[in-house]
């Protein structure tokens, strides 16, 4: 018992740890201050020596070590990372990146590798995989101690009609061996609704395997999900089988599909369009049949239109497309969710909490931009605070305070809003056409930027948005 209530204090009460590793000051303060704003702690330290001296000091969920440090490189530093085998994800950084570097740092136990220059979307991308892997670990240990562990996932659990009809589509198609394309923001689940299409397909019972492709290195991707033969490229001292034909006869899941190459893109369109690989390195095709099931938080049609992803593979991938809606579009969602996560982690420790209504009033009103991760991160805070019922002053003070902004706006009067969106500094009621502009634009806000759904919520087809929100 004593075991299992150490990995529930753990778990309630932990701090997201990280270690950023730079001599540069200004990559390590930047890296730093991108971490700092998914609320993580950080600590920065500039030497291989520092750093091996920090490691220990406490449990670090992310790493962050550039390779060219002053005296001793960072790769000692991952050596010896790996020979105590602390937990943490550890992420090698480097100016000059190459397929060689990124197969040594990953031979030798890097978790990610990342190239300068760099951007925000990728340390966020990368800190967000950090604390998932840090949670499951956690819940793993727990595993030990209980005969029904915690599985983290997002589930489909819901009642919205949104939802709902979601779920009826996800129902017919699973049978067919259709591409099928999922789109939703982060965090809604794209991930469980492509393992739920796979366990109730005919294929239920061989492999399915995930591709994240927006963390593989575009010069590692083709060797990552093709293979490559013995000698194909430097470091490449044997045969290596890649992903898609460890998912032959099953289901392969392309998640972040439009952050591909242009180049990677062709050759994947060969695949779909031909059923067969090439590994690099070998001048033969072999045959694979395996169901492909892509992902994006992006709006693909956008994507097509500005040239960063191929039109003909988008149709090739969106025979059927599956849309997840946001966790703002499904209100009545929410205390099924928080039920469900306070359910599932926290009776295994012996404590049944709940909710009062007013923190569930908060809960219902925030505009979740993280979504139903976002939703679980909360709660699991929150319930460390709490003894048996969580209360507001358990919440976030961040999502206390914009769910009193919205309050304040809605109790605002009809008249009050429309003067404030569509009048003229000087008083002047704008012109109907910028009227029509500027609600376009309100919308396409709320929807995150995606204009295929705000065009369906103004009843109006994406082209036409795309002119009205242009016009000057």
């Amino acid at each position: 018992m004593k075991v299992i209530q150490s990995w529930y204090n753990r778990l309630v009460e932990f701090e997201l740890n990280a270690l950023v590793i730079d001599d540069d000051p200004q990559v390590r303060d930047l890296i730093a201050d991108i971490l700092k704003t998914a609320s993580w702690q950080v600590e920065v330290v500039s030497s291989a020596e520092e750093a091996i001296e920090v490691l220990e000091n406490k449990e670090w969920a992310l790493i962050f070590c550039d390779v060219m440090l002053e005296g001793t490189n960072g790769y000692s530093v991952l050596k010896h990372f790996t020979e105590r085998q602390l937990p943490g994800h550890f992420v090698l950084i480097t100016g000059y990146g190459s397929a060689a570097g990124a197969l040594d740092a990953t031979a030798i136990g890097a978790h990610d590798y990342l190239m300068k220059p760099f951007t925000v979307e990728q340390i966020l991308r990368i800190a967000e995989e950090a604390r998932q892997r840090y949670i499951s670990t956690l819940l793993q240990e727990e595993a030990q101690f209980s005969d029904t562990p915690y599985i983290p996932e997002i589930p489909l659990i819901g009642k919205s009609p949104k939802f709902v009809e979601c779920l009826k589509i996800v129902g017919r198609i699973a049978k067919t061996n259709l591409p099928v394309l999922i789109t939703g923001e982060s965090g809604t689940g794209k991930e469980i609704v492509a393992r739920t299409i796979h366990l109730k397909s005919d294929r239920a019972d061989k492999p399915f395997v995930v591709v994240n492709c927006g963390a593989v290195p575009t010069e590692l991707i083709e060797s990552e999900l093709f293979g490559h033969v013995k000698g194909a490229f430097t470091g490449a001292d044997r045969e290596r089988r890649g992903l898609w034909e460890e998912a032959n006869n099953g289901t392969i899941f392309l998640d972040e599909i439009t952050e591909t190459s242009h180049l990677f893109q062709v050759k994947l369109l060969r695949v779909l369009q031909e059923n067969e690989i090439r590994p690099v390195g070998s001048s033969q095709t072999r045959k694979v049949n395996a169901r492909v099931l892509a992902a994006t938080n992006r709006d693909i049609e956008e994507e097509v239109e500005k040239g960063r992803f191929r039109q003909d593979l988008m149709y090739r991938l969106n025979a059927i497309t599956v849309h997840l809606p946001p966790l703002r579009d499904r209100v009545e969602d929410i205390p099924l969710l928080a039920e469900y996560f306070l359910s599932k982690v926290f009776e295994q420790a012996g404590r049944k909490l709940s909710i009062s209504d007013k923190a569930m009033e908060i809960l219902k009103n925030y505009h979740w931009p993280g979504n139903i991760r976002e939703l679980e991160n909360v709660i699991l805070r929150a319930a460390s605070l709490a003894d048996n019922l969580i209360h507001p002053n358990h919440l976030p003070e961040n999502l206390k305070r914009i769910t009193q902004q919205q309050t304040n706006v809605s109790s605002t009067t009809e008249k009050e809003v429309f003067e404030r969106f569509f009048k003229t500094e000087g008083g002047e009621w704008l012109p109907l056409s910028e009227m029509q502009k500027r609600y376009a634009r309100i919308v396409l806000g709320a929807t995150g930027g995606n204009k295929q759904a705000a065009a369906r919520l103004l009843k109006i087809d994406r082209k036409t948005l795309v002119k009205l929100i242009g016009k000057n």
